[in-house]
């Protein structure tokens, strides 16, 4: 396996070190082919190193900074005056080639910012897409975007997004044809504003993507399709939402399953098949969205993400780079624009 280098930042999130460079160390036991660099406080990575054998610590680099970009920070400001965050430099290790890949837990339109003027977006591509997974009843996850990087899009970048989020399924689950769908508020042809529309018009004129139509909201965990597009606005709603019913049903079961003693003794009888229901429903469980669309791989763990769900964002990370995702998408969306100018 050929090594692979990660940039993490190790200050970004609601926990920083405390977290990251645990999660870390567990990555790198994981995968002995990967180097990381901790980018951040060097007094405060140190002191989860004191343990650590010299074995996995020969393939950490601290890059010291004391800057950080905080929650508050708008993405303007911290591009202006967060030059020296641990952020920024770990985008910078990206772009000048001394990693593959770059994670952060930190502000999410500072990350959208700064990795856009520092890595610079695909040719074809007008705007990079967060995108994540959602659970769905096949067990299969189903990719959703965007996320919230961009606000209201047209036509056109929505086009973009399908064809982005259809290479990201093809090179993490290896599905040679995912579905393609766009969230729409009716599967029939004349619903829907004229964005989503077009769009729908330019993926029916795209042979290369598999285009199945429109698909509502109450269908987005049926696992009917494989890669679900739409503009940040809703996409962020729509997952924020998802989220919060999750964790709902997940406390509803927990405290369910501590009322009386027949219904205690049963649940322990069956505990292995709870805790697989439970994690399954756990949003941590899908940790991690990718800013896809850029020269450069840049993945985006929840702020208030655990060592477990961290160690899931440094997983896609891994797998990203070494299916070389950028490249990916830029071969693809050049196949698929001269298909369509032909």
């Amino acid at each position: 396996m050929t090594n692979l280098t990660l940039a993490l930042d190790a200050m970004g999130g609601d926990h920083g070190p405390r977290i990251t460079v645990p999660a870390a160390l567990q990555a790198l036991r994981l995968y002995s082919f990967l180097n990381i660099f901790l980018v951040g406080n060097k007094a405060e990575i140190e002191r989860y190193l004191s343990q650590v054998e010299t074995a996995v610590l020969r393939r950490i680099e601290i890059v010291h900074t004391t800057e950080v970009v905080t929650m508050s920070d708008r993405p303007a400001h911290a591009l202006r005056n967060r030059k020296q965050s641990s952020m920024r430099l770990a985008i910078e290790l990206v772009r000048d080639g001394k990693a593959q890949a770059c994670l952060s837990a930190g502000n999410t339109g500072a990350l959208m910012a700064m990795s856009k003027v520092l890595l610079k977006t695909l040719p074809g591509i007008d705007r990079p897409a967060l995108v994540s997974c959602l659970p769905a009843v096949n067990k299969k996850p189903v990719y959703l975007l965007d996320l919230g990087a961009n606000v209201s899009c047209c036509s056109e970048t929505l086009f973009q997004f399908a064809v982005m989020g259809s290479v990201l399924c093809e090179a993490v689950d290896k599905n040679a044809s995912p579905k393609v769908a766009l969230l729409n508020v009716g599967i029939e042809e004349i619903k829907g504003n004229d964005q989503v529309q077009q769009a729908g018009q330019l993926l029916q004129q795209s042979p290369q993507i598999n285009y199945t139509g429109f698909i509502e909201g109450n269908d987005l965990f049926s696992g009917s399709v494989d890669v679900i597009v739409c503009d940040g606005f809703v996409g962020n709603i729509t997952l924020k939402t998802s989220e919060g019913i999750a964790r709902l049903l997940v406390h509803q079961l927990e405290k369910g399953l501590t009322k009386g003693f027949f219904v205690r003794l049963m649940a322990k009888m069956i505990a292995p098949r709870i805790n697989s229901v439970l994690n399954q429903m756990n949003p941590d469980h899908y940790n991690g969205a990718s800013l896809i669309g850029l020269r450069g791989i840049v993945v985006k763990s929840h702020g208030s993400a655990d060592e477990s769900a961290y160690l899931q964002a440094i997983s896609l990370a891994v797998t990203e780079a070494q299916r070389r995702l950028p490249q990916m998408i830029e071969e693809r969306l050049e196949s698929i624009l001269l298909d369509i100018n032909n």
